[in-house]
This record gives structure tokens, sequence and C-alpha cells, in this order.
């Protein structure tokens, strides 16, 4: 019984002491990996200032103003398009347009049958020539009624009886040339002319049609110089639009989806009221037309400046590098070494992006910044020169792949390794 206990105590002892033994043991090696990775650390540091100079090509940061713009689809509308119908139901008696012509505004379009309503301006001047016949003869009642009345023939009250009756007939000639400007009026109904200048439509009637003021359209007159472009902003820019407006109009721009071709205009209208189904509101740009570029009903890329950034530092989008922390860029200082810089976009249309983080001036790393670190030596190499090593590079992997083309199956994988480590 004693050497079994004994036995156990001897067991407990030595697993007590590899216990502690283990434990010891784990300590060192956790201080010697972090004084290992700490001098990795250090080394990759040092290697990267001492290393090999990296070859790259920069751009300098330019200073210029920027207009901040924002991009919609328009449609394009007409500012006046007036629809032509007669105002009395006639027959048409003539046609003086045709179909697609530029019209100014009072020039013919139509002739309607007028013999009724010129029948009827001359019946009215015919009473009026009646009526200042009978007004002339009363006048000279009147007169010869004063001469008796001075010589006491007769009394004041037949003076003014015939004062009375030339009155009476005055205000019936006033009322025949009311006749007969409303006849003319009517008369005016059977020559259509255009209501304003622009380009007709498809003409819908002939001579002998018979129209009236319920039925459809002879034609439609639509105004071509100048015209509009209709497009929808986020609710979110609405004080930008406004005050856009208030300055003046703004730039607009109307980019042709066919050609590619600009127009320029100006913000003309935005609307009093927000959308709220689409959380947008209506705005509206005036431009000139005289090449007729843009077509009613037409789509357009829309391109309104709300801003313009004062002085800003402009580089080219591709020297921007999206880092875990963030976005930054690559500054070659004085002595040649590559240092990270943290930058903002403020705006980014095309190839080119406005930043901050930059001063003007500074030279960004544009090719070769994926093989920098930071503290990288760098060397500048010419465009052309970039463009001549990849052309080199890319002819080393089709001479490469031509090659591995030649090699059997079965060292199809000799190949790939040694391409690989190539």
């Amino acid at each position: 019984m004693n050497k079994q206990v004994m036995a156990g105590i001897a067991v407990a002892v030595l697993v007590g002491a590899a216990a502690a033994w283990q434990f010891v043991r784990g300590k060192d090696d956790a201080a010697g990996g972090a004084g290992t990775a700490a001098s990795a650390s250090t080394v990759s540091a040092a290697a990267a200032a001492s290393g090999p100079a990296v070859s790259v090509t920069t751009v300098v940061a330019q200073k210029r103003d920027v207009d901040v713009m924002l991009e919609a689809t328009g449609t394009v509308a007409s500012i006046n398009s007036v629809d032509v119908r007669p105002q009395i139901a006639s027959v048409i008696t003539k046609v003086h347009i045709k179909e697609g012509q530029f019209v100014r505004a009072g020039e013919p379009l139509f002739s309607l049958d007028a013999r009724n309503d010129a029948v009827n301006v001359a019946k009215a001047q015919a009473q009026l020539a009646k009526d200042q016949a009978a007004l002339a003869d009363a006048e000279r009642q009147l007169a010869r009624s004063k001469d008796l009345f001075a010589q006491n023939f007769i009394s004041q009250g037949a003076v003014d009886t015939n004062q009375t009756l030339v009155d009476s007939q005055r205000a019936v000639v006033v009322a025949d040339r009311a006749a007969i400007s409303a006849a003319q009026v009517g008369l005016s109904y059977t020559r259509i002319v255009a209501p304003t200048a622009g380009r007709a439509g498809a003409i819908n009637v002939y001579p002998g049609s018979l129209v009236q003021p319920t039925g459809g359209p002879l034609v439609t007159i639509t105004q071509l110089d100048p015209i509009s472009v209709a497009f929808s902003l986020p609710q979110r820019n609405l004080t930008e639009a406004l005050a856009t407006l208030r300055g003046g109009g703004g730039t607009v721009t109307a980019v042709l989806p066919d050609s590619q071709t600009t127009l320029q205009g100006k913000l003309q209208f935005v609307d009093n009221v927000v959308d709220p189904a689409s959380g947008t509101v209506r705005v509206k740009a005036e431009f000139a037309n005289k090449d007729e570029r843009l077509w009613p009903g037409a789509f357009v890329t829309v391109r309104l400046a709300v801003q313009t950034l004062k002085g800003a530092s402009v580089i080219p989008q591709a020297a921007i590098i999206q880092s875990p922390r963030g976005k930054i860029v690559y500054v070659v200082d004085a002595a040649g070494k590559a240092a990270p810089r943290s930058v903002e976009v403020a705006y980014a249309s095309g190839e080119d992006a406005a930043i901050t983080g930059v001063k003007p001036g500074e030279r960004i790393v544009l090719e070769g910044r994926q093989n920098l670190r930071p503290g990288s030596s760098v060397v500048e190499r010419a465009a052309g020169e970039a463009g001549a090593a990849r052309g080199r590079r890319g002819g080393a992997a089709s001479a490469a792949s031509g090659a591995g083309g030649a090699v059997p199956a079965g060292a199809s994988g000799a190949v790939a390794v040694r391409s690989t480590a190539a």
C-alpha cells in the first residue's frame, strides 16, 4: 500500500514539472515570435526604402475651376405648338401652304367660302349709308329751325324736337358702324392665318373639305427656334436648381445621342411642386435651334451646371487607389520617394476628378502605382515608354503562349510553372 502511494506522488510531481516546463517554453516562443514580427516589419520598411527604384509615370495636379454637373435624360418640347381650327363651319376653297413648310406669324394658311359673310358686310355698309343720309337731312332741318326761331317764326319746342331727331339719328349711325365691324369679324374667320411662326405639320384637309370648329385640327404649327428641353431633377438638388435660376439660368448642355453633338442653353423654369410619386421636380431649359438639331419629342442627355468649384485640384481618376482605409494617391516628393496621401473626391466627371488632400503642382503617380510601397524610390518614364513596355510585355506573353502550344501535352504543367515564375 505504501509503495502505491509513493508511486502516485512521484507521478504527480513529474506531471507538474512537465506542465511548468511547457509554460516557460511557451512564453519564450511568444517573445521570440513578437521579435521576429517586429524584425520583419522593420526589414520590410527598410526594403521599401532601399530597394530598387520603381518605374512610374506621373501627372501634375492641375488648378482650375470645375463645374459641378447634374445629369438627367430630357425630352425636347416646343415652346409654342398650336392646333389650327376654324371658328366657323364652312368649306375650304384654297390651301396656301405645304406640309413641313416654315410659316411666319400672320401668313395665310387656308381660305374658306366667304360669300355669305361678304354679303353681310355689304348689307351693313348699305344700312350705314342710308342712316347717314337720314342724319344729314335731320341736321339740315335743325339748322332751318334755328334760323326760324331766331326770326320768331317758330317756338323753342320745335327746335328741341329737331335736335332730338338729330341726336337719335347719330346714334343709329354709330350702331351701323358697329354692325359693319361685326360683319367684318365674321368675314375675317374665312381667312385663316398662322398664329405664330413655326413649322407646319401634316395637313389634314383639302379644297372642298367641310370643316367645323368641333372637328380635328387643320394643321399644327410648331415653333422650333428657340426650343425647350424638359427634364426632372431629384428633390435634393432643388435648392441648387433654384439658385442657378436666380443667378441667370446657368449653363445647360444637351448631348444628342446619335452624334454626341453638344448644344448650350440656359435654365428657364423650375416647377412649383415636387412630384410625390417620384420625388423629383420638373425643370425646363431653352436652347437656340437655328440648325433644327433638336426635334420635339426626341430624348437627349442633359447636364446642368449647378456649382463651380473654384481653384480645385484636378487629377486623372485612374491615379486614385481604393485602399482599406479609403481613397489614396501616391505623391512623389522632391527626393524621388513615393508617399501615400489620403484624398476625398469632391466631384468626378469623365477621366478627371476634383479632389481635396493634394495641392496643385504636386506630382501624382499615374502608372506603376500598384508596385509602390510607402517610401519607395521611383524613376519617371515617359508615357510613350510606358506604352512600349506594355507592348514588349504583350509580345513576350504571346511568344510564351506560342511556345506553350508547341510543347507536348505531358509537359504543359512544366511550362505553366516557368511562366508563373517569370
